[in-house]
């Protein structure tokens, strides 16, 4: 890489380790995190795969019910980057005291909140279902596959801050292999469960429940157990470090809200969405199912640039360092652009064969034919602006990327999504459409907020502690 900008060779890792330029050390970070998500998102798919004998009606009550599920994985995922960033700058600073009460203080955030939508679920599951105009020969399909899916939730909050804690400490991989396992044992369960394998009869959408509820269980083992072997002092909690100080889990819950309000500004409007598309059948519901499932391909290198960028960018700050974090955020994001140009030419190009494997229903292909193309489209935003709110997020700054998505879904996809569908009556072209309206206008907020905004400013507590004894350059 004799080539590369001499500052793209510094190295921002306090650390032992070998040198890497800055491009290196973010796709070392990227590609077990992409590969985990391919792995995470293919169990969602075999899943469709092997329902889709039972009919459109059981695709449909998936789609419903999983809305509530992308919530509360959403809301964890939002948590999880205000771990990282906590921790990313503790480590920076290198204070591992402060990096486990963080983590700590995330997971009891993370319980909370799976803990209070878990009630809430159980006891109102036909009146959750209600507020997106659910067909009711849909609803008594969807009432119990969403129970005993939620029923996972307080297990999935346990593995997912384990795993941001993780990646804060800047192992990828081992999250990568944990993830690998919980996808096995989805898809033996589903074997086990869907299929008959070993005498068990077909339990259909509960026997798919079932299976959430075994794998997550076993993701949250394997989680606990690794991070007891992990030679990072940072990702082994003790007893000790459970008794988190009010001070720590007020600066936690200040970082997550945003996140987690983001988190719901996004799901609430896709609530909204499923409303709209209830006009067009149920068929548009099934298409809108698997479209979105697709689609979690297609934001997976975002995630695992989010995640690089976000570790980079906050032990950089923590590290005083702010000039570097810009350079990591930069780097990222061109390698952002990179990727998903080039995948959005492969959507389009095979968008037909890609449908197909989903569905034969002539209406759902007709349905799923323009989302696909569009999501081609609008592929480079989308990853875009998952990338540089990592960065943000990184940096501390968890309220732009709260403002990019609430101006997004509720200036512009809701909106134009109701005027399309409820008073114009186009076609679902249109409707589809919207989405990469929403994906522009948070890229272009998201970049303009990187480049010129003061999120360098967000030191680490390691810093502000330091700067007694000395300044930090560019800091101010």
């Amino acid at each position: 890489m004799s080539d590369a900008p001499p500052d793209s060779r510094v190295r921002i890792s306090t650390e032992p380790g070998p040198k890497r330029t800055l491009k290196q050390t973010i796709v070392a970070l990227t590609w077990p995190v992409v590969v985990g998500q391919v792995l995470a998102n293919i169990v969602p798919l075999i899943d469709l795969l092997m329902l889709r004998k039972h009919g459109t009606l059981t695709l449909a009550a998936v789609g419903y019910a999983a809305q509530f599920l992308m919530l509360t994985q959403a809301t964890l995922i939002a948590l999880g980057a205000a771990c990282v960033a906590m921790m990313a700058r503790a480590i920076g600073a290198r204070d591992p005291d402060l990096a486990r009460r963080s983590f700590a203080a995330n997971l009891w955030l993370a319980l909370g909140v799976t803990g209070t939508t878990l009630l809430i679920t159980w006891v109102f599951p036909e009146q959750l279902l209600h507020l997106l105009a659910v067909d009711e020969s849909v609803i008594h399909l969807a009432v119990p596959y969403l129970r005993l899916t939620l029923t996972a939730a307080p297990l999935m909050a346990i593995s997912l801050t384990f795993e941001s804690a993780f990646r804060a400490a800047r192992d990828t991989f081992r999250p990568m292999l944990i993830v690998s396992l919980i996808a096995c044992i989805k898809v033996f369960a589903n074997m086990v469960l869907l299929s008959g394998l070993f005498g068990f009869p077909d339990l259909r959408l509960t026997g798919a429940a079932y299976s959430t509820l075994i794998s997550q269980l076993a993701g949250c083992v394997l989680f606990i157990g690794a991070s007891r072997a992990h030679g990072h002092s940072t990702v082994r909690l003790s007893l000790r470090d459970l008794w988190v100080p009010s001070a720590t889990l007020r600066e936690a819950f200040a970082l997550a809200w945003p996140a987690v309000a983001e988190r719901f500004a996004m799901n609430a409007a896709t609530l909204f969405y499923f409303r709209f598309l209830g006009g067009y059948g149920v068929q548009a519901v099934a298409a809108y199912n698997v479209g979105v499932r697709i689609l979690a391909f297609t934001w997976i290198p975002g995630v695992g640039l989010s995640v690089a960028a976000a570790t980079l960018v906050g032990q950089a700050l923590g590290a005083g360092d702010p000039d570097q974090a810009r350079r990591a955020g930069q780097v990222a994001q061109r390698l952002a652009a990179l990727i998903a140009v080039s995948l959005g030419v492969l959507f389009i190009a095979f968008r037909i064969p890609i449908a197909g494997l989903f569905t034969s229903d002539p209406v759902v292909m007709d349905a799923l034919d323009p989302f696909i193309l569009l999501l081609g489209v609008g592929l480079p935003f989308l990853v875009s602006h998952f990338t540089l709110a990592g960065a943000l997020r990184g940096a501390g700054d968890t309220l732009t990327p709260l403002w990019a998505a609430a101006v997004g879904n509720w200036v512009f996809r809701v909106p134009l999504g109701y005027l399309c569908a409820q008073r114009l009556h186009l076609g679902l072209f249109w409707v589809w459409a919207i989405m990469v309206v929403d994906h522009v206008s948070r890229a272009v907020w998201l970049s303009f907020a990187f480049k010129h905004g003061n999120w360098h400013q967000r030191l680490g507590a390691g810093v502000r502690a330091r700067e007694s004894e000395a300044p930090v350059a560019d800091a101010a």
